[in-house]
């Protein structure tokens, strides 16, 4: 990791990391799971501003409406994030958009422990999340 780093961002890379092959994430459950629920935004300013620094899954974080939105640059576009998730088994089509719940990933409450949330926060999250 890059020294300086904050822990927001060494949060939202953990997060990153666990989402498998053939799975994505949408930038609000990042934040849902580092622990700023209104954070999607920042995810994604975020992301950006690692392009080209960090090893990470990136492809694997989409809008939550199934739709590809990075804007690119030098490193990452929508073309090559299509291209990525394509190769893992996600059919997207030409507009950028997909069937997200059919490839969404939900962490296990294990996994959530990892980020060392406050009880009660990850008790709603596994409500919303893991209803019984």
């Amino acid at each position: 990791m890059i020294s300086g780093m904050s822990e927001f961002k060494k949060k939202m890379i953990q997060v990153i990391s666990w989402i498998p092959h053939g799975k994505v994430m949408s930038y609000g459950q990042v934040a849902v799971y580092i622990g700023v629920p209104r954070g999607a935004r920042q995810v994604g300013w975020s992301m950006r501003s690692l392009e080209g620094k960090v090893d990470s899954p990136w492809w694997r974080v989409v809008n939550n409406a199934g739709r590809i939105t990075i804007k690119g640059n030098l490193y990452n576009d929508q073309e090559l994030q299509k291209k990525l998730l394509i190769t893992e088994g996600i059919p997207v089509k030409d507009d950028f958009t997909f069937e997200i719940e059919k490839y969404r990933f939900y962490p296990d409450m294990e996994l959530l422990k990892e980020m060392e949330l406050d009880k009660e926060y990850l008790a709603m999250i596994h409500e919303k999340y893991f209803p019984t």
